[in-house]
């Protein structure tokens, strides 16, 4: 056996502390350090040195383990079948000489599966008689955390398979980019510290103590594997994955039966170039011997299987020059920094600006002006400044120091302890207004359509709007001012905004861009105040007491209206005529109103008439019902539009009530809504003359073209109200 020299001794004790530290940082921390190319080099070097001299190989080597350390607040799992990790290989050499190992062993050529590596957290669902009953993190490969509450929420995981069998399946739970991007604007906003990419999302949602934070990150998976083949009949790996699908899992299929080591290649070469399209993130290819017997005869290393292989994509990533930093400032007052760089192509596509989050981020990577870095594409869609070449750096370069005052109004930046970032307090700063006002008009807010970010920013400029108030006392000639907008535009926009003054008051509460409050929160604090004026007086341990609100909304809630300024601008709404009450049903009015959808669950399917999916299922729940997005035993009603599919099919089979025609109870604009009472009236006129109210108010202005004929209905309907009453 050769000796290893002193250097290669005090070389393979710095690999392994080194990856030990990176080890920890990823699979612990959930905040990694370095790159995986770097640290897959890094890897790739100690085996290499242990190879050559296995007496340098120790217990705590990284090479000995499959994983990290277990954190200590979850419970911990033992896996009865271990999870091994795959063997890396990084170029074509490294495919064929995989190939040519996997054809020695067997005396004959193989037949491979291709599968796309799924970059997520590795998990281990495990089912008794068809049921849901544990699942848990890979670890250490042995030893992992229960995470089995938090997979429940995860909605690609069936609770109960389609057959009463026992098994383990093993797979990846991944965060799509559309979702990474949603969750890391809004970390931003709220002055939090952003992810990095979809995986370190996806591990730090699983790791969440509060299972509700795990719900709402729209996480998702691909299953890949058993523990154990026993349970299913599958002879071959293709096979079984498409059992997998049969028994209610989630596979990936983009996976391919490769014939040779050449249609291997074809397929990695084939999803590198198709990675920046797919809508979730990829590091590369496994392949898999395809065949069962095949892999028993190939058996397993101590570290992983002998018949399979994971490539690694090369990073995509380039050099380019920091030429300046710019300063942007949300709705909120968070002030974001942007790299503005030498324009470089990466991934498919020209880059000149990258986001640099915020102050830490900057400090932490000592970015400054002038910089040459090494950008990349995080979740193959934000430029991301992954480090700086600091040996190119000039003796003239200056550390970059952060600004004091506000970009747009000049007020003094503050950092909260609690928060990563710098934050303009200032309510009158242009740049806050302009941001809040895009959103009070966005679709989940008052939805007032055509008034995009470049008209409201002539009216700002040109001194018509100060607040989101003024926008309900515009006139015809005001905004015929404005670049490009004529007579029927100027009347479409003044109709859209005469036409939110009706919303809801959940739109409002969301459209006023109160910290914390999102959509589904505005609509509980309005289903359980009834009113605006209501909940602007609310004391925070009310507030507090209602389901799924926390702290946190609770004192956002009521610092935002302890402010004279809010109540100036209320009183502003009011007078321009928005509404502030609840139009749908209170959890007291339930009891007093006959609905077709009270306490029912509703699925809505094909093509809706007159309105939108979104305003269906908001009249609906206005109406004390619930919409989900798919049929269950448990749906009580399908409402099935034009071209209806399998849910429809579904439905009928399951013996579900299906509306094939939209009822004349969902075409009121807000369903019994009106502040009006009714005292004196039976239940049942009172129900009918609310809805012959909402009726009418629900047609659109541009039909009410015969003024008598409406006049004439409207008073038939107040002398039907007094008859009754």
């Amino acid at each position: 056996m050769d000796v290893p020299s002193k250097e290669i001794q005090s070389r393979a004790e710095e690999l392994r502390t080194q990856l030990n530290q990176y080890a920890y940082e990823y699979y612990v921390k959930d905040q990694p350090s370095v790159e995986d190319y770097l640290y897959d080099q890094l890897y790739a070097e100690l085996v290499e040195i242990e190879t050559n001299y296995p007496q340098l190989v120790t217990e705590d080597s990284p090479t000995q383990r499959v994983g990290g350390i277990i954190l200590p607040g979850f419970e911990k799992v033992t896996h009865d079948i271990p999870l091994y990790s795959l063997n890396d290989v990084f170029d074509k050499e490294g495919i064929v000489a995989f190939d040519a190992r996997v054809q020695k062993a067997l005396g004959k050529a193989v037949d491979y599966v291709c599968e796309l590596k799924i970059d997520g957290l590795s998990i281990s669902l495990k089912y008794e008689e068809g049921r849901f009953v544990r699942g848990a993190t890979r670890g250490d490969g042995t030893v992992g955390e229960n995470i089995t509450e938090n997979l429940k929420t995860v909605k690609s995981i069936p609770l109960k398979l389609k057959e009463p069998i026992s098994l383990e399946v093993r797979g990846e739970c991944y965060m799509p980019k559309a979702s990474f991007l949603k969750l890391n604007q809004q970390r931003e906003e709220e002055g939090a510290e952003v992810f990095a990419n979809p995986r370190n999302a996806a591990a730090g949602s699983l790791r969440q103590l509060d299972t509700r934070i795990a719900a709402q990150r729209n996480l998702s998976t691909f299953l890949y594997t058993l523990a154990d083949f026993g349970p299913i009949e599958a002879n071959d790996q293709f096979s079984a994955l498409n059992e997998l699908d049969q028994l209610g899992f989630r596979t990936n299929h983009e996976r391919r039966v490769c014939h040779t080591i050449d249609e291997v290649w074809a397929y990695i070469e084939e999803f590198h170039d198709k990675r920046s399209e797919l809508p979730y993130e990829i590091d590369g290819v496994v392949i898999k011997v395809n065949n069962f017997k095949d892999q028993d005869a190939l058996g397993f290393t101590v570290k992983a299987p002998r018949w399979a292989a994971a490539y690694k994509f090369p990073p995509e990533e380039a050099e380019t020059v920091i030429e300046t930093i710019e300063w942007t400032v949300g709705r909120t007052g968070v002030v974001t920094p942007t790299a503005v760089m030498t324009p470089v192509r990466v991934a498919g596509t020209t880059v000149s600006r990258a986001s640099l989050h915020n102050v830490d981020f900057i400090k932490m990577k000592d970015i400054r002006i002038g910089d040459s870095v090494i950008i990349y594409k995080a979740g193959d869609i934000i430029p991301e400044v992954a480090k700086v070449l600091e040996e190119k750096r000039t003796e003239a370069s200056q550390p970059f120091e952060s600004p004091t005052h506000c970009p747009e109004c000049g007020s003094e930046l503050i950092h909260l302890d609690e928060e990563v970032a710098l934050r303009c307090i200032n309510p009158k700063c242009p740049a806050q207004i302009k941001e809040g006002l895009s959103h009070f008009v966005s679709r989940n807010a008052m939805n007032i359509d055509g008034l995009g970010p470049r008209v409201l920013e002539q009216m700002f400029d040109k001194f018509l709007v100060k607040d989101v108030a003024d926008l309900y006392f515009l006139t015809e000639e005001q905004l015929l001012t404005l670049d490009k907008i004529k007579e029927k535009s100027a009347n479409n926009l003044l109709r859209a905004i005469h036409q939110s003054k009706g919303n809801s008051v959940e739109r409002l509460i969301f459209g006023l861009g109160i910290r914390h409050v999102g959509a589904k929160a505005a609509r509980i604090l309005a289903e359980h105040f009834g009113d605006l004026r209501a909940l602007s007086k609310a004391e925070e341990e009310e507030i507090i007491s209602l389901e799924a609100i926390g702290a946190t909304i609770a004192e956002s809630v009521v610092t935002y209206f302890d402010n004279q300024e809010v109540h100036d601008l209320l009183d502003e709404l009011e007078r321009a005529g928005v509404n502030f009450a609840y139009l749908g049903l209170r959890n007291e009015q339930l009891e007093d109103v006959e609905s077709p959808f009270k306490e029912k669950t509703v699925v809505l399917t094909g093509k809706l008439s007159h309105f939108t999916r979104e305003e269906a299922k908001e009249r609906i729940e206005n109406l004390g019902g619930k919409v989900t997005g798919s049929v269950s035993k448990k749906t009580d009603i399908v409402v099935a539009g034009e071209e209806a599919g399998s849910k429809l099919t579904k439905a009928q089979s399951l013996g579900i009530t299906v509306w094939m025609k939209l009822k004349w109870w969902l075409r009121s604009r807000q369903s019994f809504g009106r502040s009006i009472t009714f005292k004196h009236c039976h239940r049942r006129e009172a129900v009918v003359f609310s809805c012959l109210i909402e009726i009418i108010s629900s047609l659109h202005y541009e039909e009410r073209n015969d003024f008598c004929f409406y006049l004439q209905l409207y008073l038939m309907i107040f002398k039907f109200y007094f008859m009754i009453c």
